[in-house]
């Protein structure tokens, strides 16, 4: 799955306007988790974890407050070299409440994480490819986006999934025992996939393999 913005930017995040108008209703009981650990708002960008396929951003123009937290729940993110990227809320004397902490912790150091969080600093794509908040950089990220996932459609779907829950396991901190017996449950299960000997008798026929989802 792709994920990108319908115009010059991915996204700039809440509408300051709205919000100066009397948004802040919509937001009277943020505490009250309505999915499950989260909140409406956290799981808008928590979701594209929960999918069973995986979702890759490609991000142009600017990817701010909200808008970057979107990008954060992806399992890819590829942005283009002059992108601008910032965990923007402490400008607007807020703080990254739709699952920030919690994605960017996954991602880069804890000091570049607290200087993300109390300065709000926008950073070019180049940067954040050293920050770790980019996985990778091009000069179309759409396209690179798509050319990824068609590149990943083009294996096994059961593999896909497995590797994606096992990557989900790893980031949400299960112990070693833990994901080393998760490894060897999906590999048991994968050895006696249809798909499995389809990749090996495509390989052996030297055609492209036709798997079942």
């Amino acid at each position: 799955m792709v994920l990108s913005g319908n115009g010059r930017s991915f996204s700039v995040g809440i509408d300051l306007d709205a919000l100066a108008q009397g948004g802040t209703k919509i937001l009277s009981n943020l505490a009250a988790r309505t999915h499950g650990d989260a909140n409406l708002f956290q799981h808008v960008a928590m979701q594209w974890r929960e999918l069973p396929v995986p979702v890759i951003a490609a991000i142009q123009g600017h990817a701010l407050g909200g808008g970057m937290q979107l990008a954060l729940g992806a399992d890819i993110r590829i942005v283009a070299p002059d992108a601008r990227l910032s965990i923007r809320e402490i400008a607007w004397g807020l703080i990254p409440d739709m699952a920030g902490t919690v994605l960017l912790r996954q991602l880069v150091r804890t000091d570049v994480m607290r200087d993300l969080l109390f300065s709000g600093k926008i950073v070019s794509g180049e940067e954040a490819l050293e920050l770790g908040l980019a996985t990778r950089m091009a000069a179309d990220p759409l396209t690179a986006a798509r050319e990824l996932a068609q590149e990943i459609a083009s294996s096994s779907p059961d593999a896909v999934k497995a590797a994606k829950r096992l990557a989900n396991a790893a980031t949400a901190g299960a112990s070693d025992p833990d994901l080393l017996l998760a490894e060897a449950a999906e590999q048991q299960g994968l050895l006696a996939s249809h798909n499995h000997r389809e990749a090996l008798l495509a390989y052996a026929e030297k055609r492209l393999p036709v798997y079942r989802d």
